[in-house]
């Protein structure tokens, strides 16, 4: 959210967030027949399904030139994931970027963060992430990793996420599950699916969940559920219909982050304190209404349309006793007031954020043709589409008030309330139009070019909700992407890719810049990458080479001090200041070998600045940005247990820095490793699975990642050891 205040922390954006959601019909949008995405997917041993965000439709991960991790359902429920946070142990690209208990979930790709309001997707369509997303109907989420511009109008470089919503299978499904977790939180959902009518021509699959949220983090307790259903009529072998609608609601206090106690890095603490423990805590609430409308016809035996409509709506009420900077009563000499961190006894002034009844909504329709023909003797295969997406977000006046000071050890509880709602939130409308054509060529059996466009024409208005700094923005451009695959064998490809990213920038209508409400130029970020991809009898691999270059802005100042205070009118300037280069190596392969299955995978990432004005700036490298990340999975199934299967992963990251400027400080590298076991038993009718897990069985005290928001440190510890145990039963 926009904030007059420079200390709001995770909550800056939570008038960006949430808004009420009708579940009126919606047309929902995939590249792919209906066929390909009736079961879940798994990406183990030879398995290397599509992922319909590439824009590639069917075509095998395995063969297109771009880099992506699909996770399916099966994967989801080893680990028992619940939240998007619980699946960063399984792609070394991808890692935490401010996640934390009783919050929204970010993620850092490629050592980008996502920007949650333009980098996620629903059944391909875009959605606000400001929200609690549940996985409960969730057939896979899909994450590419690389610059988005092919695939969506404007979005931070990285990657794009896209969760794809479980339909009616082909055949009966009724399943139910229950798992607790440490300390006392307990899940119990439903699956069900069936097919019905002459020839089966109707589907519906249902999805339940309720959950009492207890986490070992002190003072969190909550609640959730969710509803949701999907429908399919077949109406003829051409024609397919399909509808669905998600209500969602979760309720529960938010963790906020550790810091630097002054200069120093502290020792990891107790992960199971919360610093929002106050008697006047309140719960963060995020309700979420979905629904869409999708209708594939086939034209022929070679082309289809594909018309799709989806909306969105978000409400939430963002609330917490939120620490953040100190002011030292034993200053040094120079009065220092520390604005980034806490005070080096562990104190921290404590303010009363509420911004409620926030809303969102996203609606969006998408129509695009797809399909083959024969163009001077070489294949296409070609996507024509138009998307049209528009955002309104209405938010009311919030409360920021200092409240007291508290300390680390969550000794302080009785500090007052300070509700009043006197400062300005920000209301926002977005209207976005974009045209987009892709074709991949086949040159020659062995040789295929990979070409898209997508012309965007953006208008984004925001004004304060007490009427000021009213800004109006309207642009238009392109952002193209070029390939080339070549097959060396009939499943091991090389390729080489460009392409861009759009994203936009509105100078803050304050009076300190005298290029106040005026629009930067389109901040373009270029990847290449280079990349080799193999599918052989029992491995799947992958090496990729990437470099995405992002432009950089920065408030510059004209006279000493004149960004820093609204009184010296036109003492500042946002504009471009050099760039981010991130140069990366990423590798990754599964390997079945009978009754193991073992899958690794590592990134090297060089990310600095270059270019910006200060030159101590240059060659820095970003904060909560690890250079190294490992990861790996290892199944092995049970010889004389059919059914029973044990598991382990390994997590390890590297250190982090914690401030843009780079000045030394770190928080060490970690290594976690959990432990799982299922069994599958037949009982009557009814098939059984069991599975239990430990994560972070050694208990491993650390800290877990470093995120510079809001321009201030945070410190977020690994999770404790957790013991979870769940049993499904597939009727």
């Amino acid at each position: 959210m926009a904030h007059t205040h420079r200390t709001h922390p995770l909550h800056r954006r939570a008038p960006l967030a949430a808004a009420l959601l009708a579940t009126a019909p919606c047309w929902a949008q995939t590249a792919s027949l209906p066929e390909t995405r009736l079961a879940p997917v798994v990406v183990t041993g030879q398995a290397t399904p599509a992922a319909s965000i590439g824009g590639w439709g069917d075509v095998p991960l395995s063969l297109t030139p771009l880099q992506a991790n699909v996770i399916g359902t099966a994967q989801m429920r080893e680990r028992g994931a619940q939240r998007l946070a619980d699946l960063t142990g399984l792609d070394p690209s991808v890692s935490d970027a401010y996640n934390t208990e009783g919050y929204w979930d970010y993620l850092t790709v490629r050592g980008f963060v996502l920007d949650n309001r333009f980098n996620f997707r629903r059944d391909g369509l875009p959605i606000s992430a400001e929200t609690f997303i549940a996985l409960d109907n969730k057939a896979q989420v899909e994450i590419m990793k690389g610059t988005s511009g092919m695939q969506a109008g404007t979005s931070a470089p990285g990657g794009l996420v896209n969760y794809v919503v479980k339909r009616p299978l082909a055949t009966p499904l009724r399943s139910i599950s229950i798992e607790a977790r440490e300390a006392g939180s307990v899940t119990a959902a439903a699956d069900l699916s069936q097919r019905f009518g002459a020839a089966e021509a109707f589907g519906l699959r249902l999805n339940a969940a309720a959950a009492h949220l207890d986490p070992k983090v002190h003072d969190a307790k909550g609640d959730r559920h969710l509803l949701a259903l999907a429908g399919d009529w077949r109406v003829s072998g051409d024609t397919l219909l399909e509808a669905e609608v998600e209500i969602s609601r979760r309720s529960q206090p938010s963790v906020p982050g550790f810091s630097l106690l002054g200069n120093s890095v502290p020792a990891p603490v107790d992960p199971r304190i919360n610093l929002n423990n106050q008697s006047w805590s309140l719960p963060v609430v995020l309700e979420g209404q979905t629904a869409s409308l999708r209708w594939q016809q086939r034209l022929s035996n070679d082309w289809q349309l594909v018309t799709h409509f989806a909306t969105q709506r978000l409400r939430s009420d963002d609330r917490i006793a939120f620490p953040f900077g100190c002011t030292d009563p034993n200053p040094p000499p120079d009065g220092t007031y520390y604005a980034d961190r806490y005070c080096p006894n562990g104190n921290f002034d404590l303010y009363d954020f509420r911004s409620e009844n926030e809303r969102r909504r996203t609606d969006a329709l998408d129509v695009h043709v797809q399909g083959k023909l024969q163009l001077a003797g070489m294949a296409h295969q070609i996507t024509l589409g138009l998307l049209r997406s528009q955002v309104r977000n209405r938010f009311q006046a919030q409360a920021y008030n200092f409240s007291g000071t508290g300390n680390v050890d969550g000794s302080v509880r009785d500090l007052p309330a300070a509700p009043d709602a006197n400062d300005p939130n920000t209301n926002r409308d977005e209207l976005s139009n974009e045209l987009y054509l892709r074709d991949a060529v086949t040159l020659t059996p062995d040789l295929t070019a990979w070409a898209g466009l997508r012309a965007t024409r953006l208008h984004r208005r925001s004004v304060r909700t007490d009427g000021s700094e009213a800004s109006d923005y309207r642009k238009s451009f392109g952002t193209p992407f070029v390939a080339l695959s070549y097959a060396l064998a009939p499943r091991r490809i090389v390729y080489a890719s460009w392409g861009q990213g759009i994203e936009s920038e509105v100078a803050p209508s304050r009076d300190r810049y005298d290029n106040r409400g005026e629009a930067l130029a389109p901040l373009k970020s270029r990847q290449v990458e280079l990349g080799a991809k193999g599918n052989e009898a029992n491995v799947v691999w992958s090496a990729t080479l990437f470099e995405i270059r992002r432009p950089q802005s920065a408030s510059i100042e004209n006279i000493p001090g004149g960004c820093d205070t609204d009184e010296t009118v036109g003492g500042c300037t946002l504009r471009f200041d050099g760039e981010a280069r991130h140069r990366g190596l990423e590798l990754s392969s599964d390997v079945d070998l009978g009754a193991w299955t073992v899958g690794a995978s590592a990134l090297w990432l060089q990310a600095r600045r270059e270019g910006a004005s200060d030159a101590a700036q240059n060659g820095k490298r970003p904060p909560n940005v690890p250079a190294h990340t490992f990861k790996a999975q290892a199944r092995y199934r049970v010889p004389g247990s059919p059914g029973t299967e044990l598991s382990a992963a390994l997590a390890h990251e590297g250190n982090r820095t914690l401030l843009p400027d780079d000045d030394g400080l770190r928080i060490p590298s970690w290594t976690r490793i959990d432990l799982g076991v299922q069994h599958r038993m037949q009982l009557a009718d009814t098939r059984l699975t069991w599975r239990a897990g430990v994560d972070n069985l050694f208990d491993r005290r650390a800290w877990r990642e470093s995120p510079f928001q809001f321009e201030h440190v945070y410190l977020f510890p690994l999770a404790p050891r957790t013991l979870r145990v769940s049993l499904q039963a597939d009727l």
